[in-house]
């Protein structure tokens, strides 16, 4: 059974920081790109980063750029979400997906193009 299954999220202050894990479980991480979406109470789902098969390309949303830093580690099948300077405004749930490209180094973040959903980890940034 194919699953993602993603953790880390919470509550934290403003300016904090939280380090979100997706986790997959019967298939192989490393054969396809990865995205975090994340969605908040009344709004659209967005796609906030993604990272490429080969891990060598990402791209990020603008409201989130120098701020999250996407990775992944193939070995432990696992792509991670650093999350740094949180603001009250990344409250929302975020979910990972995968999506089986067949290019290595390109990957998406529009939510169309992902197979692969996870159940999602509540992060809410409050005072």
């Amino acid at each position: 059974q194919l699953q993602l299954v993603e953790s880390g999220g919470g509550l934290v202050q403003p300016g904090g920081s939280l380090r979100l894990s997706c986790a997959a479980s019967g298939f192989t991480l490393g054969n396809y790109a990865i995205a975090w979406f994340r969605q908040a109470p009344g709004k659209e789902r967005e796609g906030v980063s993604c990272i490429s098969k080969s891990g060598d390309s990402t791209n990020y949303a603008d409201s989130v750029k120098g701020r999250f830093t996407i990775s992944r580690d193939n070995a432990k099948n696992t792509v991670y979400l650093q999350m740094n300077s949180l603001k009250f405004e990344d409250t929302a749930i975020y979910y990972c997906a995968a999506d089986r490209t067949p290019y290595l180094s390109r990957c998406d973040t529009r939510d169309k193009v992902y197979d692969y959903w996870g159940q999602g980890t509540q992060v809410t940034v409050s005072s």
